[in-house]
């Protein structure tokens, strides 16, 4: 990305147009860091050029799994270097509960739904998105159900990310406990585990790799694959599964969440989220299969188009998110222990240079 001299004339025009359009004071301006979930890479290319061209800021990125970037930002607490996160649930709420950052209504709040936020602002849907799972039509059938993924056709050829580390890979665990209760869920996943030939860090490294074939099956998410899809040129189509033939598809909503960091630029951090709630970034959405999260800004064109015939005749179900905040360490442990136990697999693959 551009990185833009501190002249005083330049500096000046800079801090005119932020207050203008943002609403932030003169030192919004400099370095800002970004943690994001992985899976919005293109989005950010699209969009943070033009925040930068306006503001004079440079915004830097740590872009991995959810759960890796609590980790690390927990081991910079003393000295935080987030000035923004954006990552999915139930991660959002544990940067909360930890301390890892801070509150802060944006200039779009009174645009954004009341069940997409936080009343104290600790956090707001930055994209709305579905949980979903992906194949290689090229190589494999598409599998109907969760059962399905047990079949031989798909042995070492499955993998889903770590749900220590990754939010789509705890959505993994979230919905099937929604379907089947927790001991049918962990019962399951150590039989699925047996043919599961590694897991990720993160998620976005799977479309990746379900499309070059070296898997066939994963979990994803709806806007991140069929961005890889479409966009990305990979062979891979995202899909829902059935909890048991007969019985509908089934997903849950599992938005990118956006908080204020406790970094070093939190006047950059707020207006870079003033930005990125925008309706001109919002209005955009689309472009990558998400949501907006704004009320007052509807989805439109092609792609919003096959997100509405992508859910049509699959059930949404409602998570509730505080009962998981109080289970998700108990699942990670389980998960280590009964789904994992002594397997020396992957367990954090990584993308490689």
């Amino acid at each position: 990305m551009k990185t833009y001299l501190s002249i005083s004339a330049a500096l000046a025009a800079a801090i005119m147009v932020t207050t203008a359009l943002f609403g932030a004071p003169a030192h919004a301006a400099g370095n800002i860091a970004l943690y994001t979930a992985d899976g919005l890479e293109d989005f950010y290319k699209a969009i943070l050029p033009e925040f930068e061209k306006k503001t004079g800021s440079r915004v830097s990125m740590v872009d991995t799994g959810s759960g890796a970037l609590i980790n690390r930002m927990e081991t910079e607490k003393d000295s935080p270097k987030a000035d923004v996160l954006i990552t999915l649930p139930p991660f959002t709420y544990q940067a909360i509960t930890m301390g890892l950052t801070a509150s802060f209504k944006s200039s779009a709040d009174a645009a954004i739904p009341a069940h997409r936020k936080a009343a104290d602002g600790s956090w707001a849907t930055f994209i709305d998105n579905y949980a979903a799972f992906i194949y290689n039509p090229k190589l494999v059938k598409a599998p109907q159900t969760f059962e399905d993924l047990l079949k031989p056709e798909y042995k070492d050829m499955v993998s889903y990310s770590n749900p220590m580390t990754a939010g789509d890979g705890m959505a993994v665990i979230i919905l099937l406990e929604k379907m089947w209760g927790e001991d049918k869920t962990f019962d399951f996943l150590a039989k699925l585990e047996q043919g599961v030939k590694f897991h990720t860090k993160g998620t976005g490294f799977l479309d990746t790799l379900v499309g070059r074939g070296e898997i066939t099956v994963a979990n994803g998410d709806f806007q991140m694959d069929m961005d890889d899809k479409v966009h990305g040129g990979m062979a891979i189509e995202p899909t829902f599964l059935r909890p048991a033939p007969g019985h509908k598809p089934v997903t849950f909503s599992l938005p990118y969440t956006i908080q204020l960091g406790k970094g070093p630029n939190p006047e950059g951090g707020k207006a870079l989220i003033d930005y990125l709630l925008s309706k001109e970034v919002q209005a955009k959405v689309s472009d990558v299969f998400g949501l907006p999260a704004r009320s007052d800004v509807k989805p439109e064109g092609p792609n919003a188009k096959v997100l509405e015939d992508a859910i049509k005749g699959v059930e949404v179900v409602t998570v509730d998110w505080t009962m998981i905040i109080a289970k998700q360490k108990a699942w990670q442990e389980r998960w280590r222990s009964q789904v994992i136990g002594a397997s020396t697999k992957t367990l954090d693959r990584v993308k490689g240079p």
